[in-house]
């Protein structure tokens, strides 16, 4: 990842046309919507147009929820995180991912955009349809809930102050990914796979790690 000074507040263009630079940003509440919605679709779907046991759906949805929280850690660790060798990739990883560590509180920034997320969740769905076959109308509501519900805590993590339960541990967890090693904590909503891959911030996630300062 480049080296920014973080700011936790205001934001930056990335495109001088308004129209591209529109597309680069969203309201976090429209994702998460319409990927509940795609969900509860391909459910209904599953119903009405497969001759598949609905039971399956007691094991298939929350395998789709695993298997998101494995995609989220990959995609997060191995596309956002690679190395750039030269000035066009570096621009291109800014783009897509660095300018939301330059300006990590930044509303507007905190979920993929529609229009780049819709396109590679058909690519997942498509590919799941080839493994599974029909079964993809049972496991995808999973794959796609999980994204709305990793959108509302990553949203939660960045926009509001730690709560004062055991979800506190999330809040710490991604704060030292943006505030102590960017090459740590790369799971946002199941941190097991930071332990499974050693990606794990060294020693323990303690109250004195560094938080955003939630009244800016």
């Amino acid at each position: 990842m480049q080296s920014f000074r973080i700011s936790n507040k205001g934001t930056t263009r990335l495109f001088d046309s308004s129209i591209l630079e529109s597309l680069t940003r969203t309201h976090f509440f429209f994702p998460v919507i319409l990927y509940y919605v795609i969900a509860a679709a391909c459910i209904v779907y599953a119903a009405l147009f497969t001759q598949l046991p609905f039971i399956r759906l007691v094991y298939l949805f929350p395998a789709g929820v695993f298997v998101f929280t494995l995609v989220e850690y990959l995609i997060h660790r191995f596309l956002f995180h690679h190395k750039p060798t030269n000035e066009k990739q570096e621009k291109l990883q800014y783009n897509f991912h660095g300018v939301h560590h330059e300006f990590p509180r930044d509303k507007d920034r905190l979920a993929m955009p529609p229009v780049v997320s819709l396109v590679i969740a058909a690519v997942f769905f498509f590919l799941f349809y080839l493994i599974m076959g029909e079964h993809v109308w049972l496991f995808y509501p999973g794959f796609t809930a999980g994204y709305a519900t990793y959108l509302i805590i990553h949203f939660s993590v960045h926009r509001y102050r730690p709560p004062n339960n055991f979800l506190k541990y999330l809040w710490k967890h991604h704060s030292l990914h943006h505030y102590k090693s960017d090459e740590e904590a790369f799971s946002v909503s199941f941190p097991f796979w930071d332990v499974v891959f050693g990606t794990m911030p060294k020693g323990p996630v303690k109250g004195g790690d560094r938080l955003p300062d939630y009244n800016r």
